[in-house]
């Protein structure tokens, strides 16, 4: 009943000695000393990844720049040389198909217009 008629007369519990509240703040009771909690440190851990085992990322780490280098450069060649290749491919067929729709050409589509629009802006 005692803190019923603090609340309504809108008193703060935690200046009145006898609550829990106020007894929280100022450290009451509190006879052991409850040691921190200590965290977790994270721990640094190599795994091997989706598609590449941890030997072969270590071995790819370990390699010197001019090899990694090397292996590029050679890749880029073959990617290029594969390129060029696709797109003679595509040169000699360009030819015979432009020579086929020569021969059957469509019908120009009849596209409608929008009619035009009556009234002012608004």
């Amino acid at each position: 009943q005692k803190s019923e008629h603090s609340f309504l007369m809108r008193r703060n519990p935690r200046k009145i000695c006898w609550t829990v509240l106020y007894r929280r703040k100022h450290k009451k009771g509190t006879m052991e000393e409850v040691a921190k909690k200590r965290t977790k440190r994270t721990q640094k851990f190599q795994r091997a990844i989706q598609g590449a085992t941890l030997e072969s990322i270590m071995a790819k780490r370990n390699q010197k720049p001019e090899v990694r280098k090397a292996q590029r450069e050679q890749l880029i060649r073959q990617a290029k040389e594969k390129n060029k290749s696709n797109q003679q491919k595509k040169a000699a067929t360009k030819p015979a198909q432009a020579a086929r729709t020569q021969t059957g050409k469509k019908a120009a589509k009849v596209v409608k217009t929008a009619a035009p629009r009556v009234g002012g802006k608004r």
